[in-house]
């Protein structure tokens, strides 16, 4: 990988709401110690790319739409700032949005092809290289930007990637932000009205905020490098049919109609997973899946409220052992009532018990017994063309993965999912040889 130039990129011009301090919710000062968001898309080079100053267009229309794009998430340009106090004691992170250089824009070139990325079995460790802030946590957003935009030239191709502060938002916010870079390329400087403009009024739980005092003196009191040991990562496809067949046969075990797919599709990673770890028959699991709790709460927040709205669905534990006697049907059933039971008063007694003792969230303390779904199907990732026609594929960087953790993507075609897995190899070894798993799942296949 070769890091060709790389600059800054400010906020086409400068709103009045950015010169004042932008005030972190309690659900964004938990992700201090949590790593950025990584994803991105991988594109062919389409036939223009024969022209010598194909490149340099697109880095200059990929640097004004991000200019433009940034006025409308102005925080992303910003830098977290601390400030304390001794008496009364004062320990608050926020983000100044004026006296920054703003977000970053790196220009790179490595000699591989798309089928070199996309053919091996597993995701090759390349792939981390197409992303900024590699291993960065959070709370490093003091002293480097807080979103990087990365353009990887390959020999047939180019990636762009994008890595955010989770600090500043979570899925929902980083796919809005995305979808609205690539509308304002689109609409190459014609007079358009943003799809899905970003609601930045803060958050907070009634009776506090915006100032969020933490009980720290010192960042090595909360910041928690995690390294997760050896992994394998491999991508899963599952095609539409196949969804639709593990739904009917969910619902069909249990007699009912509620279960919806991605509760189906979770189900068999659980059991599977769980299959694959070889557990004792009476060690305890749990299937968590990554909820948007925006509708969830009393007062609903806006669907592009940017910010962290998220929150841990954990189903109830059960014995490895009752997990595999019992069918498909049973275990998304128990996916089925802990989405359905998630309600305003359990997120309320999450933030009130936050509130009276503020914790930061490490990846370190992951039950390594359970799964956990992460990301969304719902994303719409592929809309992000930037004049290069649909990706061929999505992939995400080196950040917040650990053994049983499963980030689901939209698939290229309608309807369908991809799923990164992420086991030790002994655990992927036993996944691929798991006749359930294997007969819902494909492999993903590059055909240039």
């Amino acid at each position: 990988m070769e890091h060709i130039s790389e600059c800054f990129i400010q906020p086409h011009h400068v709103s009045e709401e950015s010169k004042q301090p932008f005030y972190l919710t309690p659900s964004d000062l938990a992700m201090l110690s949590v790593h950025y968001i990584q994803k991105g898309l991988l594109f062919t080079k389409p036939p223009e790319a024969s022209n010598p100053s194909f490149l340099d267009t697109l880095l200059a229309k990929l640097k004004h739409s991000l200019s433009l794009a940034l006025v409308h998430f102005y925080p992303l340009a910003g830098r977290l700032v601390t400030k304390k106090e001794q008496d009364p004691p004062v320990y608050l992170v926020y983000v100044d949005c004026s006296n920054t250089p703003g977000a970053k824009f790196i220009h790179a070139s490595l000699d591989m092809s798309i089928s070199d990325i996309l053919s091996p079995t597993d995701v090759p460790l390349v792939v981390q290289s197409f992303f900024d802030h590699d291993r960065t946590v959070n709370h490093d957003g003091h002293t480097t930007s807080l979103l990087t935009a990365q353009v990887t030239e390959l020999v047939d191709g180019v990636f762009i990637g994008l890595s955010m502060n989770h600090c500043l938002g979570d899925g929902t916010s980083y796919w809005n932000f995305f979808n609205t870079w690539s509308e304002i390329f689109q609409a190459q400087g014609s007079n358009f009205t943003l799809s899905n403009p970003p609601v930045l009024d803060r958050w907070f739980p009634q009776g506090h905020g915006p100032i969020i005092s933490l009980p720290f003196t010192d960042p090595s009191e909360f910041i928690d490098r995690f390294e997760a040991s050896k992994l394998r990562e491999r991508m899963f496809h599952f095609s539409s049919e196949s969804l639709a067949k593990l739904k009917a046969k969910a619902n069909s075990e249990c007699n009912t109609s509620k279960i919806s797919t991605f509760q189906a599709l979770s189900a068999l990673l659980w059991r599977t997973i769980t299959r694959a770890r070889v557990l004792p028959p009476d060690q305890e699991t749990s299937c968590k899946l990554a909820a948007n709790n925006r509708a969830r709460l009393a007062r609903p927040l806006a669907p592009n409220y940017f910010g962290n709205s998220v929150y841990p669905i954990t189903s109830e534990p059960i014995k490895a052992g009752e997990l595999l006697d019992h069918g498909l049907g049973w275990a998304a059933l128990k996916v089925h009532r802990a989405v359905v039971n998630l309600n305003h008063q359990d997120l309320k007694g999450f933030l009130d018990h936050w509130l009276k003792s503020p914790t930061v969230f490490s990846l370190r303390y992951f039950d390594p017994f359970s799964v956990m779904m992460g990301s969304s199907p719902r994303f719409d990732m592929y809309r992000n063309e930037f004049g290069m026609g649909k990706a061929v594929a999505l992939r995400s960087g080196y950040a917040n993965k650990f053994s049983g953790k499963v980030s689901s993507f939209q698939g290229r075609e309608a309807r369908s999912i991809d799923l990164e897995v992420c086991l030790p190899p002994e655990a992927m070894r036993g996944l691929e040889s798991d006749d359930e798993f294997m007969e819902a799942a494909s492999v993903a296949s590059y055909d240039p």
